[in-house]
Order: C-alpha cells, then sequence, then structure tokens
C-alpha cells in the first residue's frame, strides 16, 4: 500500500504555532486593554458576508475586488459569498442592521482573519489577521486625533520604536473631482512614462497612481497636481484642526500629499503608521475618514473614521526587539509514580487550579509514564515554578514533596524542597509564590480558596 501523500497547509495560509502564541497573545491583550481605556466594545462579525458587500464598500475598480477577493457561490442556494478581505464593511453592514447608533456615536474594535489572494510576502499572506478600530458617529477631527494618539500609546507599549506617522487628507468628493479631472490630464502628457499598471488605472481610479513604487515614475509622480491645493475651507479647517490637537500633544508627524487609501469610501483624514524594518512593506496600520459609506449602503449620512492594522507585521517588528522568550506554561507541575499516587495528583491538580494556579499534570506518552528522572526534566522545561512530587512513600506518609524550581539555597546550593501534608499543598504553593517576591498582590483576600491573583 502506497504512503499516504502529505498534506500541506494552503500556500499563503499559516499555521500559529505554539511557540509563537504568547506573543501573540501579548499584543492582543495590550491592544484590548488600550482600546478599553478609550472607551472602545468589542464587536465580531462573520468572516463570510455577501460579495456585493465588498464590491460597493471597497470599489469595483480596486485591485482587491478586481483580483484579490476570495469568492464563490453557495451550491446550497446559489448566494454569491466572499471571506472578508476587510474589516471596516462587516462592521459599517452590522451598525446598519443592528441600528446601534440609533442612541448616540459608537467606539467599536475588531480582531481576526482576513482573506485576499495575492503573492505572499513577509507579513503580507493571504489568509492575515487585523485588529482596527471603528468610531462612528464622530465628525470632528478630535476623534481622529483620538485614534491616532491610541495607536502611539499602542507602539510605546509594545516598545516598537522607528515607526512614523504620516498624515494626509483627500477632501470631499467634489474636490477629488476637480483634482481627478487635472490629474487625468497631466497624467495623459507623461503617458510615455507610466507603466502598465498606471495606464490600467489612468480613466478608472487615478489617486492610486500616486502612491506607485516604481522608481521609474517618482519625478513625474511628485511633479503630479497635490490633492492638498485643492481643498475647500471645511476640509483644510478639518486638517488644521487635526493637527492642532497632534502638536499639543507631541505628536510627531509629516503630512504626505502622495498618501491616498485604495478604498473608495474614505475621505478628508488618511494616515498611515510606517517603519522601515520590513523591506518595502513597511505599512503597519492605516486608517482615515470614511463619512459617505453608511449613506452609501442605505442609512442616514453618518460620519465615521476607523483603522485597522496588520497583526502579522507587528509581530514582525515585537520579534525584533528580541522578545522571543516564551513564558512558562504553568506554575506547578504535578510528578507521579503509581497508580495511587496518580490519583492522589489528579486531587491535588483541581484544587491547586481551584486556587487560581496554572497546572499541568504529567501524563502517559506511548512509551510509557515515564521515570521520576524524566518527569522532572519535563517539569523543569515547563518553566513552572514548582513541582509537586508524588509517589509510592508519599502516598504513604500522606505528605508530598514540593520543590522550588527556580529558587535556589545559596548555602546548600540546590533548588529548595519540603515535605507538605496533601490538605495543606495548596496554601503552601501559594504563599510560596505570593509571599516568594515577584508576585504582588494588593487583595487581603488573595491567598484564600479561589482568589489568587495570576502575576
Amino acid at each position: 500500500m502506497s504512503k499516504p501523500e502529505k498534506i500541506v497547509a494552503v500556500k499563503g495560509m499559516n499555521d500559529i504555532l505554539p511557540l509563537d502564541a504568547p506573543m501573540w497573545e501579548l499584543f492582543e491583550n495590550t491592544a484590548e486593554t488600550i482600546l478599553k481605556s478609550y472607551g472602545y466594545q468589542k464587536i465580531v462579525t462573520p468572516i463570510v458576508e455577501d460579495t456585493s458587500l465588498f464590491a460597493r464598500a471597497i470599489g469595483a475598480v480596486t485591485d482587491i475586488v478586481e483580483k484579490e477577493m476570495y469568492s464563490f457561490e453557495d451550491s446550497m442556494n446559489g448566494d454569491q459569498l466572499t471571506l472578508r478581505p476587510e474589516g471596516t464593511a462587516g462592521v459599517v453592514r452590522a451598525v446598519l442592521e443592528h441600528n446601534l447608533v440609533y442612541d448616540g456615536p459608537k467606539r467599536l474594535w475588531y480582531k481576526g482573519p482576513m482573506f485576499r489572494h495575492e503573492r505572499p510576502q513577509r507579513g503580507r499572506y493571504r489568509q492575515f489577521f487585523q485588529f482596527g478600530a471603528e468610531a462612528v458617529g464622530f465628525s470632528g477631527p478630535d476623534i481622529d486625533a483620538e485614534l491616532i494618539m491610541l495607536c502611539r500609546r499602542l507602539w510605546d507599549d509594545l516598545g516598537l520604536q522607528n515607526v512614523r506617522l504620516e498624515l494626509n487628507s483627500i477632501g470631499n468628493a467634489d474636490e477629488r473631482l476637480r483634482h481627478r479631472a487635472d490629474l487625468i490630464a497631466y497624467l495623459e502628457k507623461h503617458e510615455d512614462i507610466l507603466d502598465a499598471e498606471a495606464k490600467r488605472r489612468l480613466h478608472s481610479n487615478p489617486l492610486r497612481i500616486l502612491d506607485t513604487k516604481n522608481p521609474a515614475m517618482q519625478e513625474m509622480v511628485n511633479g503630479a497636481p497635490k490633492l492638498l491645493d485643492y481643498l475647500g475651507e471645511e476640509s483644510m479647517a478639518h486638517l488644521e484642526g487635526l493637527k492642532k490637537i497632534l502638536d499639543r500633544n507631541a505628536v510627531q508627524y509629516t503630512i504626505n500629499p502622495r498618501l491616498v487609501r485604495g478604498l473608495d469610501y474614505y475621505n478628508r483624514t488618511v494616515f498611515e503608521w510606517v517603519t522601515d524594518e520590513l523591506g518595502s512593506q513597511g505599512t503597519i496600520c492605516a486608517g482615515g475618514r470614511y463619512d459617505p459609506l453608511i449613506e452609501q449602503f442605505g442609512g442616514k449620512a453618518t460620519p465615521a473614521v476607523g483603522f485597522a492594522m496588520g497583526i502579522e507585521r507587528i509581530i514582525e517588528l515585537m520579534k525584533g526587539l528580541g522578545e522571543t522568550q516564551a513564558p512558562s506554561q504553568c506554575d506547578v507541575y504535578m510528578v507521579h509514580q503509581g497508580e495511587d499516587a496518580q490519583l492522589q495528583a489528579f486531587i491535588l491538580a483541581e484544587r491547586l487550579r481551584d486556587a487560581g494556579l496554572d497546572v499541568v499534570l504529567h501524563c502517559a506518552t506511548p512509551a510509557g509514564a515515564g521515570s521520576f528522572k524524566s518527569q522532572m526534566k519535563k517539569a523543569d522545561g515547563s518553566g513552572a515554578s514548582f513541582a509537586v512530587i508524588i509517589g509510592e512513600d508519599e502516598v504513604a506518609s500522606g505528605k508530598a514533596n514540593v520543590k522550588a524550581m527556580r529558587a535556589v539555597d545559596v548555602q546548600a546550593g540546590e533548588q529548595q524542597q519540603a515535605s507538605v501534608p496533601f490538605e495543606e499543598v495548596v496554601d503552601y504553593v501559594v504563599d510560596q509564590i505570593v509571599g516568594g517576591g515577584g508576585h504582588d498582590c494588593d487583595d487581603e483576600n488573595c491567598n484564600e480558596h479561589g482568589h489568587h491573583h495570576r502575576p
């Protein structure tokens, strides 16, 4: 019989392995804590939406809709469905469907996988994860500033450096139309310099040509009409209001007149957080204002602004800081030998978990239960602070050996160990962790059963 063919992941869709999971959790926990501190609430939308949602929101002539969406027909009922390529459209659909702003504006955040069929490269994959925020129902530059400053706080808390803010305004539809006419006329005069992609976009989405990375087009693009010069009084006042708040709060930024968005629903404020440490794909967070979108979806005119950040790219930057050491799996590792010892180990493990501790209980592999020596190697590798050891002698005496895996008796030059009655093991271990340094607890009940505070 032939050997079954090995199955591997779909190209551009990656596993997050246990070694990397702690760094993802660090990012997610930090981001969620910051969003909550600014008053944002979590929203979860489906991964699959009606294809028309994205065609209408993102724009039919964008790269995403034309070339990158994973779309299919539901064989059960013929519905045209798409794996979401971005998060904003689904959030806005949910806001409208459930009338979320009936009682006032909403601050929302989301996280999850997105899907685009593009060439996989560093930090950019076909299934990728985004963390995003949307503020719906706010019209002033103050909320734009809040979102930007929220991002700055996240970079600071994660310890990321060399991340810079680029800012621009793309005005409103009328201002863009006037600019578009002059831009097309300018580009047509330089059509011999345009590459194939730019020629394709010339009449469908000329604004995106300004964002080209083609070195041969840079000088020509630099001389193109600047959208900032077409802004009316209201759009300019909005931009100046945003700059004033950022300046007062010492947020450094660069006005980049070539910064545009690839999605049709943006207006006025657009911004990107950029780094030079990830090669050509240097944008780790992008956002802006999209006031027309909700009305475009059939709702009442409602202003909105948001951002999305690529988690993989941020994880890459975090790894660059050298923070790749995985934290310990547990507080306590249960070592046992023999059937009666195993039964007692289960009882103590549950009681320790009741007290708020993380406990790994040694379990058998195809090679067997393992000797005390091999189990202690596992305990050491787990990063546990303590090993609770139970064998035949411990069952007979009613006492477990509790070994401190990290603390060392300086005089003896060995790890500290104590023989503790089974009924006292939980209190002993909790007291050692809370009172033994490195674990703070302000709650007077934190030593009580079920109230231990994890560090």
